[in-house]
């Protein structure tokens, strides 16, 4: 380790956990100009015991959180930045999830249910059939989301109805619930010795049990799917000081023991943050796993008439207003790379996939809905299944490349239309960010099929940046201003509409007929066994045919 008296003197420095579906992150920045100064990354493993079922580790993913801080903090001490100058940290995460923990032994009671997960679509079918008009969006005006299993709530229900495990905890008032944020955060000031059990509004909204507009746990949601409220988390701002860390002086890392957690925010509001789109009317749209188009509303929540949720943006300090966003969910982006990788072996990596579909330049007529958690925004139809259309005896793997990169930007032409129409004011052009964005033949094709440009910072990790920026702005810390003369301007790269409008308009309803073709695929309701006698024509002609033949044979008989 370089002598402290040789260390670079910086400026105050905040580091950010950025924990998702398939990664752990540990970033720092510079408070004073945002710049990534390092970070480090750790896969998390996926896994998948049933079809339609994604589990992840929850112990794996608070060690690469350790491992990632570490190696993050190595990578500044060898370029003789004092790891002193971090001055909090903030976590952002994959929303939804959802982990059950033992609050006297810090062991999670089961594996942490992804929010891509499929195995409650029979509890969801459930609740909607009970409702009156089977109308999906009954707690809208409360949650601003539809029933889904995408969100937390059904996912718990799942775990209070099949884990013994969870089911002694709840009992004995053991049990702890929380998205991957609250599972972090408690584990990261103490766990079992006197961990902070909390999440903040952003992460709750996403849950169904939280009302958006008085912010706080509902009773009245909590009652509807039978969850005790005792072991829910409290509901904090997204910038305020929560707890502080406390890690083992065995880790180099230890020397950030005592330093507060002050920011936190769901992956997608951390992104809006990070892309500065603090103004009434901005707009980002992130590519990882799924893909992810928000609109801040300001302070009055907007709901929808096309598809879209409503939820909570960001609350900037325990004193600061509440800011709202209009939200377009797609389930799967990123994740369509790692399934042709993975499961199809016709890919290597993310780069071969953008060689392979550059090669073409074309899907040959074939389009590819990857609905393989249903169809989220704006449809929310979970009977959807993935399937590939126009195949002939010429397609190959680069136009299957080629048509899964234009699957991403159809499903976000489909939500970007959808907010225009909620909003009455179209978009002229599209930020972006994530780690899809580096695909530069993706940004041109979301260009050209959204006929606006789209504008890509050079710095991609605006997630991090969002829950550093709200670590640091936070009462008691006060390294970071939010205020508008003192945010870095961004510097970003366009890309601009390459193709006429009548092509783009005839390759996205192709794609629309694909749409169509993937619904109402799957059901959890058993199918009764095909009958004869199920067709009313087919039945009378058959039983007429019998009477004929036992008529014949009467005839026969006496003459």
């Amino acid at each position: 380790m370089v002598a402290s008296s040789h260390r670079i003197n910086m400026d105050p420095l905040v580091g950010a956990i950025d924990q998702g579906t398939s990664s752990t992150r540990f970033l720092v920045f510079n408070s004073r100009t945002a710049a990534l100064l390092s970070h480090h990354q750790v896969e998390i493993k996926q896994l998948f015991p049933k079809e339609g079922w994604v589990e992840e580790d929850p112990k794996e993913i608070l060690q690469s959180v350790y491992e990632c801080i570490e190696r993050a903090c190595e990578k500044l001490t060898s370029v003789n930045i004092d790891v002193s100058n971090i001055k909090a940290v903030g976590v952002t995460n994959q929303r939804e999830t959802t982990v059950v923990w033992d609050k006297l032994t810090g062991e999670p009671l089961y594996n942490a249910i992804v929010w891509l997960d499929l195995r409650t679509q029979s509890t969801v079918e459930h609740l909607i059939e009970n409702t009156s008009g089977r109308d999906k969006n009954h707690l809208r005006h409360k949650t601003g989301l539809p029933l889904s299993t995408y969100f937390s709530a059904v996912k718990l229900r799942w775990l209070l109805d099949n884990v013994e495990a969870v089911q002694q905890a709840v009992a004995s008032r053991r049990a702890m619930f929380g998205t991957i944020d609250s599972w972090l955060i408690w584990c990261l000031t103490g766990g079992k010795s006197d961990g902070i059990h909390c999440t903040d509004v952003t992460n709750a909204s996403r849950t169904m049990l939280f009302n958006i507009h008085t912010m706080a746990w509902d009773p009245e949601l909590c009652k509807y799917f039978g969850v005790p409220m005792h072991i829910l988390p409290k509901v904090r701002s997204s910038s305020e000081i929560y707890g502080l860390l406390k890690i083992s002086s065995c880790w180099k890392a230890g020397v950030l023991s005592g330093i507060p957690i002050s920011g936190c925010l769901g992956d997608q509001s951390a992104a809006l943050v990070g892309q500065m789109c603090f103004q009434d009317g901005s707009v980002k749209n992130t590519y990882g796993t799924g893909c992810f188009l928000l609109r801040n509303t300001g302070t009055k929540p907007v709901m929808s008439n096309n598809g879209l949720l409503t939820t909570v943006a960001y609350k900037m300090g325990r004193d600061k207003p509440a800011y709202y966003a209009l939200e377009g969910s797609v389930a799967i982006a990123g994740a369509v790379v790692r399934w042709l990788q993975d499961n199809l072996g016709i890919i290597s990596s993310s780069d071969e996939l953008e060689s392979l579909a550059r090669s073409v330049g074309t899907s040959y007529g074939c389009y590819f809905v990857p609905a393989f958690s249903g169809l989220y925004a704006p449809y929310w139809e979970p009977s959807a299944r993935g399937i590939i259309c126009g195949l002939t005896q010429f397609t190959n793997k680069r136009h299957l490349s080629f048509a899964a990169l234009e699957a991403v930007c159809f499903q976000t032409r489909e939500i970007l239309d959808a907010m225009n129409q909620d909003s009455g004011i179209p978009l002229t052009q599209l930020q972006v960010d994530g780690g899809m964005t580096n695909n530069r033949l993706l940004m041109q094709l979301q260009a050209d099929i959204l006929c606006i440009p789209v504008v890509k910072p050079y710095m991609p990790e605006t997630t991090a940046l969002g829950a550093a920026m709200a670590a640091g702005a936070a009462e008691g810390v006060r390294v970071w201003s939010l205020e508008p003369e003192d945010l870095s301007a961004v510097m970003s790269e366009k890309f601009d509409p390459q193709i006429k409008l009548e092509e783009s308009e005839f390759r996205y309803a192709r794609w629309k007929k694909a749409v169509k073709r993937s619904m109402n695929w799957e059901t959890t309701q058993t199918e009764s066994r095909a009958s004869i006698f199920s067709s009313i024509p087919l039945g009378f002609y058959i039983i007429g045919s019998m009477l004929m033949l036992v008529g014949a044979k009467y005839l026969a008989g006496r003459l």
